[in-house]
């Protein structure tokens, strides 16, 4: 479009004015056109980009080059390394207010060709969530295979808490046993204290019910008074936080040097286990560590709690009557004692006295010289209360005659 509205002009000298109302443009764009003409030739006339040349608020070089190194260097210890990974640790590193935002920090990603699609995943808006509300509410167990340098087969067992993400135990085992799993769980009881449930899969070491019989593990919880709950046959999106954390680990382990032994293994589990807890942040806690997840949940106890204990214990009305005082049953209901158009203030009204007998007499009807009916008490109780046979005739209410 640029070369020909340059060429109508130029050679065949058609006017500006002309050219724009036949081709819907504005004069000073063909001007502008004709400028870069004369001083480029046709190479001049290439569409040219609309991009300002600076932007105040624009990330700095060097921010956007620590996240790229920061980026590569948890990839390569082999940690999570998303943007809300890494914004976490530039935010321990440099100054909250230099960190760009985690969607800024995505698009550098992306823009660097650091992010890979996965148009396969599952979205996380089709998952449903649960999440217990107190810490010690349900522990998560799981048993996942590793191996070691030599091709020996190991098998690891983690144990983590499905309120504060707090990981538990990690215990290496050439097989795991039910024996080692009741050990693992009492130890990880010792420094955590004791749950309320514990939720597994249907692995033989921890449940035996499709087999109609019990495991090791079964019967001890039992006599403790512990809920047991296990996962539903091949879904393993019911223990998903041990199933991620399996993720994580595998992540991790992949990045070390292979493990020799199972105490070589051991000790590289014991470092990722303070690395999780200690260091890594938490998307589900809001970027908090599990520690500091933990702690927080503690705070937010003692401050409800201490705000129950600030707030004025009121006393029922009439439970401890005072000398001088009417007993409890000669108060008045506090919701009763109001100024009222058939009683006096701080007494009750006439019409809700609690004896049939005590209540005036209904006005007759003008027009048919007769009383209403008396709403007679529908429940045992309240019929109980009926006057007497002892009663004079002249207090029971009666139709004229």
């Amino acid at each position: 479009m640029a070369r020909y509205l340059v060429e109508a002009h130029v050679l065949e000298g058609r006017s500006v004015s002309e050219l724009a109302t036949a081709h819907g443009v504005h004069r000073s764009w063909i001007y502008k056109l004709l400028a870069r003409y004369r001083d480029g030739g046709y190479d001049a006339l290439a569409a040219r980009s609309r991009r300002p040349r600076s932007c105040k608020h624009e990330t700095p070089a060097e921010i956007i080059e620590a996240i790229v190194t920061l980026r590569r260097q948890l990839q390569t210890d082999g940690h999570d390394a998303g943007a809300a990974t890494i914004a976490y640790h530039l935010a321990q590193e440099t100054d909250e207010m230099l960190v760009p935002s985690v969607s800024t920090i995505w698009r550098i990603l992306k823009r660097e060709g650091l992010i890979v699609p996965q148009p396969q995943k599952r979205p996380r808006s089709s998952l449903i969530r649960f999440q217990a509300e107190l810490p010690n509410e349900m522990w998560q167990t799981d048993v996942t295979h590793w191996q070691l340098a030599d091709g020996q087969h190991a098998e690891i067992l983690n144990m983590i808490d499905d309120h504060s993400r707090l990981f538990l135990a990690s215990h290496a085992f050439s097989t795991v046993k039910a024996r080692d799993v009741v050990d693992v769980f009492h130890k990880t009881a010792e420094l955590h204290g004791l749950p309320a449930s514990l939720l597994s899969d249907n692995g033989a070491v921890f449940t035996a019910t499709p087999r109609k019989g019990k495991v090791l593990l079964q019967t001890e919880l039992q006599q403790l008074g512990i809920a047991r709950k296990n996962s539903r046959p091949y879904h393993p999106q019911t223990c998903g936080k041990v199933e991620r954390l399996h993720q994580t680990l595998k992540r991790y382990l992949d990045a070390q040097e292979p493990a020799q032994t199972l105490p070589a293994l051991q000790g590289q589990l014991d470092r990722f286990v303070h690395y999780y807890n200690d260091i890594r942040p938490h998307r589900a806690l809001d970027g908090r560590t599990p520690l500091q997840g933990l702690q927080h949940t503690h705070q937010g106890q003692a401050s409800r709690r201490e705000a129950r204990h600030a707030l004025p214990r009121q006393r029922r009305q009439g439970r401890y009557p005072r000398q001088g005082e009417p007993a409890l049953h000669e108060q008045a209901p506090p919701h009763r004692a109001r100024q009222s158009s058939h009683g006096t203030p701080g007494q009750a009204p006439h019409r809700r006295s609690e004896h049939p007998r005590d209540r005036p007499r209904r006005r007759a009807n003008p027009r048919t010289h007769a009383r209403p009916h008396t709403r007679l008490p529908a429940t045992p109780t309240a019929l109980r209360r009926l006057p007497s046979p002892e009663t004079s005739v002249s207090d029971v209410l009666r139709h004229n005659t």
